[in-house]
């Protein structure tokens, strides 16, 4: 169940300062989708391939979906003809893969690189050499870098979160130094995403606040 109130307020907090919501709808269903979608919410995420698909022929044409998971190369196939943003793109194999399934789908698909900024192993991304390395292969005609992505650690540590979003927004903007056009910075969660606009956050990803706590009851691909 969506809480309306609180997506009202982080909706208009959010406009006001030019920056863009991204629902995280992974776990809830149709109806939660579509009822905040009433309220006017387009951008919404997802992490489990197979559950996107499914929601996506369930719901209008014009939500736009992102897909903010770990995405594993044979799975790229199935998002590919309607994904609006990927955010997780850690490694050059991937982005080759994007490229060549965006061909077949005659589409360009828009994508972030994820840099990893965590105190932490589980998390994925690329170092900073390696997004410039990324950065400068090519091209790929099917393919649009349209920023950069990253988690921070889990952490009530402020300062340690405040430091690794600084870190990307650093990284961002030495790219756009170099001639790069970056205009995504995607950046916080329901738990930081206050810090991450003060350290340049254009993108948020934000779940618990506007639907409550996740229920982990559906896998995917």
């Amino acid at each position: 169940m969506i809480n309306a109130e609180s997506y009202e307020a982080i909706n208009k907090e959010l406009k006001e300062k030019n920056v863009t919501l991204v629902a995280v709808s992974k776990t809830k269903t149709v109806e939660d989708i579509r009822a905040l979608y009433n309220l006017g919410q387009r951008d919404f995420g997802e992490n489990y391939v197979q559950e996107l698909v499914d929601k996506a022929a369930h719901l209008p044409d014009d939500i736009r979906w992102h897909f903010i998971g770990h995405l594993q190369g044979n799975k790229v196939k199935y998002i590919a003809p309607f994904v609006q943003l990927i955010h997780g793109v850690d490694s050059l194999k991937l982005l080759k893969e994007i490229d060549r399934q965006g061909a077949k789908f005659d589409r360009v698909i828009d994508c972030l690189l994820q840099v990893y900024i965590a105190d932490e192993e589980t998390k994925f991304g690329l170092q900073e050499n390696e997004v410039e390395e990324v950065m400068q292969a090519g091209p790929f005609p099917n393919v649009r870098i349209r920023g950069l992505m990253a988690m921070a650690s889990f952490t009530v540590v402020t300062d340690q979160v405040r430091s690794e979003f600084r870190k990307v927004k650093d990284i961002s903007s030495k790219l756009e130094s170099m001639g790069y056009n970056l205009p995504i910075v995607s950046l916080g969660m329901s738990s930081d995403y206050k810090i991450a606009i003060e350290e340049g956050s254009t993108m948020v990803r934000i779940g618990s606040l506007l639907f409550g706590t996740r229920q982990y009851t559906q896998k995917g691909l």
